[in-house]
């Protein structure tokens, strides 16, 4: 016979402290540490624990007792329930705050290396509209809240078709967005138009659970040049699925003719990644077009580009001028995307080596180098401790400068290695994880110290912050 559970307490009176990692905010209570979503250092609140951990516990508000004086208002209906800006009701200075703070902590507490006194904080012009790219999912399955159950009629069936933002710890279900300040409004205008008339057409939406449904999901891009893609997964099921998905692309191509790039695909997959399949484009271009100084960036709907245009032309300034170019420098550009760093430094350098993982994105380097006669930079695709070898430093030369922009989880460790044994005179480090960031920085200090660090924050109202790392060989 198991034990019943015992029933997780309520905390009352807790004052939060400071802001945390993930966008929470920490308390302690006795000797527990409490971690809280959607408060602000200075409330005082009521606590439900939810989840209790040896060394921590995560708790919700069950009533604000007093509201701290930096509180402020967040703009969009939504937050709260969707996960994504989950600092909208604390200031933009104490983002950055908090966000340098996060900085500081991690490269400290996990690297262990001598830091030079870190740079301020970059912040973002524009702490709205700032987004370049979105993709909203489509399920069968929306997401209620408390009380709107409690206001839906008796009869009311539950599994309505949805458009929105998945919510946290709920991956089959769906919170419908009408209005989203991340991107221009235009964004919110198609997806509210394509929802109208799926929900009039009495189109089926994607069931994730039982892999059917036919509007699956919507990903949109618009650029600095004015344009703007739209890309629709569909998931054609039974006869005539493919003739309703067609007319609402001709809805979405009458109704909208800013979109330049109108693309769609039948995505059979049981996930929504659409990098290996071929898409079909029913109006205007498959690509769209990135101004960043005098160079020109062909993006396309599988190309990765920095999601805040602006900030982005911040943050590889800042790689540039850490990097020192003189024009005689062999570079190399690991993780180089569509190139945007590789181009955007090329010439300030004799010649910049770029590697990435995905080929399309390398076929796309390739295109900007050339769209912007370009001469002087060659890329390679593959996994990059597969590419980057003793063998390819021995072709290609020993770099003077890396520039290495890696994913979230960090560099391998062949990695590392290969860049240790190359040993160019500097390496610059921009990473979107200052932890694992961290963790590399300590891997490499035996060569190397650091003498810069500039952190930039690329995503207001979110926890996430990229930082740029220049180090030099002792």
């Amino acid at each position: 016979m198991s034990r019943k559970k015992k029933p997780l307490p309520i905390l009352e009176n807790v004052e939060i402290e400071a802001v945390a990692a993930e966008g929470k905010c920490v308390a302690h209570v006795d000797d527990m540490v409490v971690f809280v979503p959607f408060v602000v250092p200075g409330d005082i609140v009521d606590l439900q624990v939810r989840k209790k951990h040896r060394s921590y516990s995560e708790a919700t508000v069950i009533k604000m007792v007093k509201e701290s004086s930096l509180r402020i208002t967040p703009k969009c209906s939504h937050f709260g329930i969707c996960g994504g800006c989950k600092w909208q009701n604390l200031p933009y200075e104490e983002q950055l705050k908090a966000k340098h703070q996060q900085v500081i902590d991690q490269l400290t507490r996990i690297g262990k290396i001598d830091l030079p006194e870190i740079s301020p904080i970059m912040g973002s012009a524009k702490t709205e509209e700032y987004r370049n790219k979105l993709e909203f999912g489509c399920s069968n399955k929306r997401w209620y809240t408390k009380e709107e159950l409690a206001e839906l009629p008796e009869d009311a069936g539950l599994n309505q078709g949805a458009i929105g933002f998945h919510i946290t710890g709920a991956f089959d279900k769906i919170y419908p967005i009408e209005k989203c300040f991340l991107m221009d409004d235009f964004c919110n205008k198609v997806r509210n138009a394509i929802r109208d008339f799926a929900l009039a057409t009495g189109m089926t939406f994607f069931d994730i659970r039982e892999q059917h449904g036919l509007l699956r999901d919507i990903m949109m891009r618009n650029s600095n040049t004015g344009e703007w893609m739209v890309l629709i997964q569909f998931h054609y099921d039974e006869e005539g699925d493919e003739m309703r998905a067609m007319a609402l692309m001709n809805h979405v191509a009458e109704q909208f003719p800013e979109i330049t790039a109108l693309l769609y695909v039948d995505n059979q997959k049981g996930n929504d990644t659409f990098n290996d399949l071929d898409l079909t484009v029913y109006k205007g271009n498959d690509h769209i077009f990135e101004l960043m100084e005098d160079l020109k960036f062909k993006v396309g709907p599988k190309s990765f580009y920095q999601t805040n245009t602006d900030q982005a032309y911040h943050l590889y300034s800042v790689a540039r001028a850490f990097a020192g170019l003189t024009g005689k420098e062999l570079v190399y550009d690991l993780y180089t995307g569509t190139g945007t760093i590789a181009n955007f430094v090329a010439k300030q350098a004799k010649q910049v080596v770029g590697i990435e993982y995905v080929p399309e994105a390398i076929e796309d380097a390739k295109i900007n180098s050339e769209i912007n006669e370009i001469d002087n930079t060659l890329f390679y695709a593959g996994d990059m401790k597969d590419i980057l070898t003793d063998d390819f430093v021995k072709q290609h030369g020993r770099p003077d400068v890396i520039i290495t922009d890696p994913p979230r989880a960090g560099m391998h460790n062949d990695v590392i290695d290969v860049i240790l044994k190359a040993h160019p005179k500097r390496i610059v480090y921009v990473s979107c994880n200052p932890a694992t960031q961290a963790r590399d920085l300590a891997l490499l200090s035996p060569d190397y110290r650091v003498v810069a660090v500039q952190p930039v924050d690329m995503f207001p109202h979110t926890p996430h912050v990229e930082n740029v790392v220049l180090l030099e060989e002792r």
